[in-house]
């Protein structure tokens, strides 16, 4: 028998869960003899092991014990890593996304902009959580896209486990559109996008000293009161930009308002101006791969961006999964940086690089670094048991477990694939051929 078979086979003995109630204690185990990625940038560990106890991560590495009376898993042939953790997504905000009745990726035409909060909106059920989890993904920081002012509104950082309590952390950041995306919204220009957020910024430090005007303000109440947070430094900005000279007049935002606390989202042109990003130490979520430009401020878009940027000393993180890219595509993603160094030329991330992009950075730009994304004692339990190396394509999770508990895998696309994969033509629908 194959390895990865006799993995199955071991952990089939294990109870599986097909469904969970409203709260479900968490489990303590271990798994040992795997291949274990602890996720903070280190290359994986052969023969290690993973323990957890009260939903939480005790012990992970080399030559760790395994306490008395905890069940064991022999790993062998298997990898064990910490949940993935997605930097920006859309996750649990919409059902069919033609379907504007149960889409709620922006704010459509509300007269709010900054105070708008997707907490409310994220449904645990969607199908979107399905999949993620089933891909491996135990957090993300879920965000509404800009439609009629260049802040979006206020993300949060969920988890996507099968219980009715998502949101682990609300009002997590503030997110802000410039670039060509900001001038549009701001009525055509750079020059409109930039004065908006700077009058933004000085009307919403005013509301946090007390002397705001709101009859002579652009903002609305709860706008001013949102980015106050904002300018105090107790809520991140997270702001889109991908031209290098964007960057940079968003590092020269921080130094007009000490106090905030920046997030570069997009920066295709990043590795062009990587060295001030890092001297800023400014963290950076960004597409995997932007090889050829789609836009004129992504003219010096290039595949070799994220590890050039690593290399400049920036921390970067994968992100920006929305629409019909799943979360679950970022192990693909983190492994193309890595297939970049066979590449003539190109700059790519070691594994252990490429892992804590989708991992232990996301978690801490999230606000929850040390908590998620890593296998370290004390953080939550999110474990992913995989077949084969995750940043390989053809790797899948074979158990997934969200604070100490195993989670179902299955989806409407699992259920579908089970029903219709060994059919016999006779079974087919009357009229199927027409």
């Amino acid at each position: 028998m194959s390895t990865s078979k006799l993995l199955i086979a071991a952990l089939a003995a294990l109870p599986l869960l097909t469904a969970l109630p409203t709260a479900v204690s968490a489990q303590d185990f271990a798994i040992t003899n795997a291949t274990v990625a602890i996720g903070d940038g280190g290359e994986p560990i052969e023969g290690g092991t993973v323990v957890v106890r009260g939903g939480k991560v005790s012990a992970a590495g080399a030559g760790v014990t395994v306490p008395a009376g905890i069940p064991v898993t022999d790993g062998t042939g298997a990898w064990v890593t910490p949940g993935l953790v997605v930097a920006l997504s859309d996750v649990g905000v919409y059902d069919v996304g033609a379907v504007s009745e149960s889409n709620d990726t922006t704010g459509g035409s509300s007269p709010f902009s900054a105070a708008l909060d997707i907490s409310p909106a994220i449904n645990p059920a969607a199908q979107q959580m399905k999949l993620a989890r089933a891909g491996g993904v135990t957090r993300a920081s879920v965000v509404t896209g800009a439609r009629g002012s260049i802040f979006a509104g206020q993300g949060a950082v969920v988890d996507t486990g099968a219980d009715p309590d998502a949101v682990m952390k609300a009002r997590a950041f503030q997110y802000v559109e410039l670039g060509e995306g900001g001038a549009r919204l701001a009525g055509g220009s750079r020059v409109a996008a930039h004065i908006y957020l700077r009058n933004a910024m000085r009307e919403a430090r005013a509301f946090a000293a007390g002397t705001w005007k709101g009859d002579e303000a652009m903002l609305t109440r709860a706008d001013a009161e949102a980015l106050g947070a904002v300018v105090s430094g107790k809520q991140r900005l997270y702001v889109e930009v991908e031209r290098a000279s964007d960057i940079r007049i968003v590092i020269a935002l921080g130094r007009e308002f000490p106090k905030l606390d920046i997030v570069l989202v997009g920066a295709s042109e990043g590795w062009m101006v990587a060295g001030e990003i890092a001297a800023a130490g400014v963290p950076v979520i960004a597409d995997a791969l932007d090889d050829l430009p789609q836009s004129f401020e992504q003219l010096g878009a290039t595949q070799s961006n994220v590890g050039r940027m690593v290399d400049a000393g920036v921390e970067v993180s994968i992100g920006r999964i929305f629409g019909e890219e799943i979360p679950a595509y970022v192990t693909q993603y983190a492994g193309n940086l890595v297939a970049l160094n066979n590449v003539p030329g190109a700059t790519g991330l070691t594994w252990g690089e490429a892992f804590a992009t989708i991992s232990s950075i996301p978690a801490k730009i999230s606000g929850i670094g040390g908590k998620a994304g890593v296998l370290k004692a004390g953080a939550v339990g999110d474990i992913v048991i995989w077949d084969g190396d995750p940043l390989e394509v053809s790797s899948a999770p074979v158990r997934v477990y969200i604070d100490g508990v195993e989670q179902p895998l299955d989806s409407h696309q699992s259920r579908l694939r089970e029903r219709y994969r060994d059919l016999d033509e006779s079974d087919l629908p009357k009229a199927y051929d027409w």
